[in-house]
């Protein structure tokens, strides 16, 4: 793995920055994105973040005004992609990484493939913006308040609210040291977790209606098409935060939601215990957290739960 020094020294020579994150952005790749993007523009860097899907929960983020649906150059002098464990899910605009003079990766990602030029994937992270803390602090980079309701954002979003297994003390510790930069975790809580827009509502109530639970009460499974988000006038990113309604039934080990995007379903997962999602989401070429992870997969939705179920089944007790 790279060290720090190294991918501060690409930073210091680029002067055109291009950065970028996976598809179907969460917060975690959404808040460190733009908490990258603060910091460089800090630094008087020229810097263009990527995300053409931005889900409009996280307007109220420093700078999202400041996304792109596209980059303004064929090449740059650094590429930086953020929360993103392969090349192939970089929003498809991977071009940009591959034709980028220097490629840089920073990542939590267990399944991470260390495809940058350098590469600093912290696995004992929760969080992307968890490990940009720690490398902001080594770089002595001011964490304005800004640039810590980002950082906040991604932390509280990839830990479901500081309830997954993975948080550690070091996690409490920097929501504590984020305090003082004058955030507000409260405001941030509440309107990634505690807002639900028309369309998120409505669709939450489709996927409800759906759902099944199957393996003697120990996996949930539901899903919504493209006709559902048409039906109910969804926005991007409406369907966050759906695939943690059947986690919360009783006795539940996994919940397995689908939405429907062009190329087949996005496949989201979530387990409460036991279960390694993210070795049943490798098995159909995604992955992510052992108690968080998704994959895209092509059929209908029976076809892609049936498959998901033989998988599931090998890990439930």
């Amino acid at each position: 793995m790279s060290s720090l020094d190294e991918i501060l020294k690409e930073i210091n020579k680029a002067q055109d920055i291009i950065i970028l994150t996976h598809n179907n952005p969460d917060g975690d790749a959404i808040g460190s994105s733009l908490a990258v993007y603060a910091a460089l523009k800090n630094m008087n860097k020229n810097v263009e973040v990527i995300i053409p899907e931005l889900p409009r929960i996280f307007n109220f983020l420093p700078n999202a005004n400041e996304v792109k649906k596209e980059g303004s150059k064929k090449e740059y002098d650094l590429a930086i992609s953020l929360d993103c464990a392969t090349i192939k899910l970089l929003n498809g605009w991977a071009n940009y990484f591959e034709d980028a003079k220097e490629k840089v990766v920073i990542d939590h990602h267990s399944t991470n493939a260390m495809y940058g030029d350098l590469n600093y994937v912290d696995l004992s992270s929760p969080a992307c913006s968890q490990v940009l803390y720690s490398l902001f602090k080594y770089y002595n980079i001011e964490i304005d308040q800004d640039i810590g309701t980002c950082l906040m954002t991604g932390i509280i979003t990839d830990t479901g609210g500081f309830q997954y297994s993975g948080v550690t003390k070091e996690t409490f510790e920097i929501a504590s040291e984020l305090l003082t930069s004058g955030i507000n975790i409260s405001k941030i809580y509440k309107k990634v977790f505690a807002t639900h827009t028309k369309g998120n509502f409505e669709l939450r109530k489709i996927a409800l209606d759906r759902m099944e639970i199957l393996e003697n009460g120990k996996v949930t499974f539901t899903y919504i098409t493209k006709q559902d988000e048409e039906n109910v006038n969804a926005e991007t990113g409406d369907y966050e935060g759906i695939v943690d309604e059947g986690k919360y039934l009783e006795g539940v080990e996994v919940s397995i939601f689908l939405h429907e995007v062009k190329d087949g379903f996005k496949v989201s997962t979530r387990a409460n215990e036991y279960v390694n999602v993210s070795d049943v989401c490798l098995m159909f070429g995604g992955g992510g957290h052992p108690r968080a992870a998704g994959a895209t997969m092509q059929g209908t939705p029976e076809q892609i739960k049936e498959k998901l179920l033989k998988e599931i089944r090998l890990q439930l007790k």
